[in-house]
């Protein structure tokens, strides 16, 4: 199978590709190579000659259907978005541009090529979101969020990523583009830029800063380690009915202070401080974020029943196995550390 991945380059996309790869797929990695791309991210398979590299804005639809026509792919799974909630606060201009006209790009070139290509039935156009569509969900564990949940983004990164969700739905409907979609739980693991919790919690704390704690810490998100996430996106593209939706959900809730703690544990034990104290001790409460939800949590009856995938690692494996990596592989995030943004505080909506 030919696979036309958008956002190759970034975190989940990555993990995509090196997995896809060596599955022996040929896999074309399309990105703009923006801010939190890094092609070291896909370094392990550059050689390979079933990948190939190009980069493309997705905005720019005479270059997309450069890349369609070039190496007629026979799926495309379109990764590629502004993901970042506290940027999306600070400037939300980037994520419309992104996530909501780049989608419709895509998913015009993808319908001229497939309606050019005789309109074949193992074509799939694979759209990858997020559960914060969904909104925020209360403290009862017996409510999560499920596929017929109701939309209610409340980010105007949830917003956007709404809003391309709608967009696939409504090119499957009207036009007949054989669409899936899939809506993720927070991923976490190797190759994850230096912006997010678990990174920054890692990073800041091998460099004796505070670690930041939005609020009180009792938010609660579900957990999904990287790996398992891209084995379940490559499930869903060449097994999902199409038109439907999968939520993919990691079955590991925890509130971000029992996550930082766990990750604090961690690190005692994997590389102890020089002072003989806990990093727990550089536990920072500050400023929660504007429209922060209290808690994201994903059943995932339908993609266990219907394609019988479950995730592989628990929270306490994947954090493990995290910090591992960030511990052997400095040269990687020192080189990400000046980029824009990295290590300050964004998103506080002034």
């Amino acid at each position: 199978m030919k696979i036309l991945v958008t956002g190759g380059a970034g975190f989940i996309g990555s993990a995509v590709v090196r997995l896809a790869v060596a599955r022996g797929h040929q896999v074309v990695n399309l990105d703009a190579l923006t801010y939190a791309a890094c092609l070291d991210n896909v370094a392990d398979v550059a050689g390979n000659p079933n990948y190939a590299f190009e980069q493309v804005d997705i905005r720019d639809r005479a270059a997309l259907d450069t890349v369609f026509a070039r190496h007629r792919p026979d799926v495309v799974m379109h990764l590629a978005a502004e993901s970042h909630v506290d940027r999306s606060i600070d400037g939300p201009g980037d994520f419309i541009e992104t996530n909501i006209t780049g989608t419709y790009q895509m998913l015009e070139a993808a319908r001229k090529y497939w309606a050019e290509a005789g309109r074949p039935e193992a074509f799939r156009f694979h759209h990858i979101s997020t559960d914060e569509v969904y909104g925020s969900l209360p403290a009862d564990p017996s409510v999560m969020f499920t596929e017929e949940t109701g939309y209610d983004p409340r980010s105007p990164y949830s917003a956007s990523k709404a809003a391309s969700d709608h967009l696939v739905r409504a090119w499957g409907e009207t036009y007949g583009l054989p669409v899936v979609l899939t809506n993720c739980s927070n991923n976490y693991g190797p190759y994850h830029f230096p912006e997010k919790l678990i990174p920054v919690v890692i990073l800041n704390a091998l460099a004796g800063k505070p670690l930041p704690i939005y609020g009180d810490g009792s938010n609660v998100r579900d957990w999904l380690y990287v790996e398992d996430h891209a084995d379940a996106l490559l499930l869903v593209v060449s097994k999902g009915r199409v038109g439907r939706s999968y939520n993919i959900g990691g079955e590991n809730e925890r509130s971000n202070l029992e996550l930082v703690e766990t990750l604090c544990a961690i690190l005692d034990e994997k590389q102890p401080r020089e002072d003989g104290g806990s990093y727990k001790d550089q536990i920072t409460f500050v400023t929660d974020r504007p429209g922060h939800d209290a808690r994201y949590a994903i059943d995932p009856s339908r993609i266990r029943a219907e394609l019988g995938w479950r995730p592989s690692v628990t929270v306490e494996e994947g954090l493990e196995k995290t910090v591992q990596w960030y511990l052997d592989n400095e040269s990687w995030w020192r080189a990400l550390q000046s980029r824009d943004g990295v290590g300050q505080r964004l998103g506080t909506g002034k």
